[in-house]
């Protein structure tokens, strides 16, 4: 099977193009580039790629695929809250248009990286696919819209899959430090403080980054009548987390470390447990390998091994907001996150 990663060069992409090397897909990516300088540890699998931002791709370039994975997105909150128009420009005109698209080329499945934050402030015990969906910020919002409008354009020869991942976590070739494990982790190392940014009260599914990429190869492999146009939480029921929970993993795990709240942290309106049973239950060969305790003691030695230093660790090289800032007042972007120099040419990474 030819598959096409969009944003392979990111924090999952990368991740997921060792996962489909390694099981043996033919593979190729796609992204803009805007954190090709971001690299932290070892590089990851080099594979073909193309340097193309998502708002300008066509048919033709979908052409040679059987199946796309959809991962390029503005990838969190903080950045939906600067400027939303740019989420949903490129969140969800995009990517519905990126399915308009790949039906039209001839894609028989086309996985979406959607996500559990569209759950919002949800009132049930664990959310299932079926729960109401209650998005608070215009990232999650932005999910909602793209599988409703995906969603539609489902037939006997387009299959979408929307896989709800839970907040992702642990050591990627293009780390970031703005996901919740990840961030406690790095301000454990660098000064000695799980400093929690909310009152520590709410409630967070997370799941490790490989799990994520092998339950998406699960899903490309998976007979169509099992995941056909339906929605998949991905995590497990285990890892439903409080954020002061969290924190007290980290402080075991990261020596002479101590918890700290920042000043005047309040609680956070997004709060939501999810159940992931349908996802054992339509991907019974998918096994989640990674948890919190794991994935913090994964972090903590890969920060001791790389030696980064804390102005590095939060700064913009590992922070997304941070990044697309640089961009943006060096005049590498313009206001509309488009490249001010033609990027077009075919790349290896």
């Amino acid at each position: 099977m030819r598959v096409l990663v969009t944003g392979h060069n990111g924090y999952l992409g990368s991740v997921m193009a060792a996962v489909l090397h390694r099981r043996g897909y033919e593979i190729a990516g796609l992204d803009t580039y805007y954190y090709e300088e971001c690299t932290f540890g070892p590089a990851g699998v080099g594979i073909p790629s193309v340097r193309k931002d998502i708002r300008d791709v066509t048919a033709e370039d979908l052409s040679n695929f059987e199946a796309v994975i959809h991962l390029a997105a503005l990838s969190n909150d903080p950045l939906g809250e600067l400027k939303g128009e740019w989420t949903t420009d490129i969140n969800y005109t995009a990517s519905v248009r990126l399915a308009r698209e790949a039906k039209r080329a001839g894609v028989r499945r086309f996985l979406f990286a959607s996500s559990c934050s569209m759950y919002g402030a949800s009132g049930a015990a664990e959310a299932t696919e079926e729960d109401p969906l209650q998005p608070l910020t215009q990232y999650a919002s932005s999910k909602v819209r793209t599988e409703r409008d995906v969603s539609a354009l489902a037939g006997d020869n387009f299959s979408p899959v929307f896989m709800r991942n839970a907040t992702v976590y642990g050591v990627s070739p293009k780390l970031r430090q703005d996901l919740v494990l990840n961030n406690l982790v790095g301000w454990a190392h660098a000064t000695g403080k799980v400093l929690i940014m909310s009152d520590g009260t709410p409630w967070r599914p997370i799941v490790h980054v490989e799990d994520v990429a092998e339950a998406f190869a699960e899903a490309l492999a998976a007979p169509r009548e099992a995941v056909h146009n339906q929605a998949i939480n991905v995590g497990r029921n285990s890892e439903n987390y409080r954020v002061r929970d969290i924190a007290d993993i980290v402080q075991e795990v990261v020596p002479g470390s101590r918890i700290e709240y920042a000043a005047q942290a309040a609680p956070d309106q997004r709060n939501y447990r999810v159940n992931f049973q349908k996802l054992e239950r339509v991907l019974p060969n998918f096994r989640p390998r990674w948890d919190a305790r794991q994935g913090a003691r994964q972090l903590y030695e890969a920060f001791l091994e790389e030696r980064v230093a804390e102005t590095e660790l939060f700064g913009r090289k590992y922070t997304r907001l941070k990044q697309l800032r640089h961009l943006i007042e060096g005049g590498w972007l313009d206001g509309t996150l488009r490249w001010r120099i033609p990027r077009n040419e075919v790349a290896r990474v």
